[in-house]
């Protein structure tokens, strides 16, 4: 039970974490925002309350189980409000700028708004559409790991989506999820990692 959750409602703070998160108009929009938050400080007050040494929380391990944690119980709300006829937008943007996040956030140390979650009715007008995934030989892996590569079909299919979309069917997925991974692209994402030192998260 290592993740919280913040709703953000009252439209000034809804306003500045927006800006935080590259201005997202969902962010703007949506009935309810949220912010799914890396959380080891409640276990580490709770230990400490009775006398226990949570000299383990600032391993890699205890880091990679909040995430693990936060992100399952992201998908959980996602599913439950996609049932109700809601609909979901993950906002990977909360970590554009971690430490300004946590701040309009109130986060003490040991926590990191790891992503946010956006909820709403749906347009009427809405055209989004399901983005094809990765051929499922390319993803599950029997018994040990393949490391032949073939996306020849995934890449059709992609290509095909994206001029549906308005975008460049030539540049294909290989190439746009490539530059994503550059360096360039990382931005200010690269301030995540002195931010989680600074929060005593992940140091060892």
């Amino acid at each position: 039970q290592l993740w919280s959750l913040i709703s953000i409602q009252e439209p000034t703070r809804r306003n500045q974490m927006a800006e935080l998160c590259a201005d997202q108009d969902q962010i703007h929009k949506a009935g309810v925002f949220f912010a799914l938050v890396v959380d080891n400080a409640r276990l580490k007050a709770a230990a400490e309350r009775v006398g226990e040494d949570p000299d383990g929380l600032d391993t890699a391990e205890f880091y990679t189980m909040a995430v693990v944690d936060a992100a399952l119980a992201g998908e959980r709300m996602t599913v439950a409000a996609e049932q109700l006829g809601l609909g979901c937008c993950y906002i990977g943007a909360l970590r554009n700028h971690p430490k300004e996040a946590a701040a309009l956030l109130g986060l003490p140390k040991s926590c990191f708004g790891l992503f946010g979650l956006a909820i709403g009715w749906p347009s009427e007008d809405c055209s989004a559409a399901i983005k094809p995934r990765l051929d499922q030989s390319t993803v599950w892996h029997k018994e040990t790991y393949n490391r032949e590569l073939d996306l020849a079909g995934y890449h059709r299919r992609m290509s095909a989506f994206y001029e549906s979309q308005g975008m460049k069917g030539a540049v294909n997925w290989s190439m746009r999820s490539g530059r994503r991974a550059g360096l360039k692209r990382v931005g200010t994402r690269i301030e995540v990692k002195p931010f989680l030192t600074d929060q005593e998260l992940d140091l060892r």
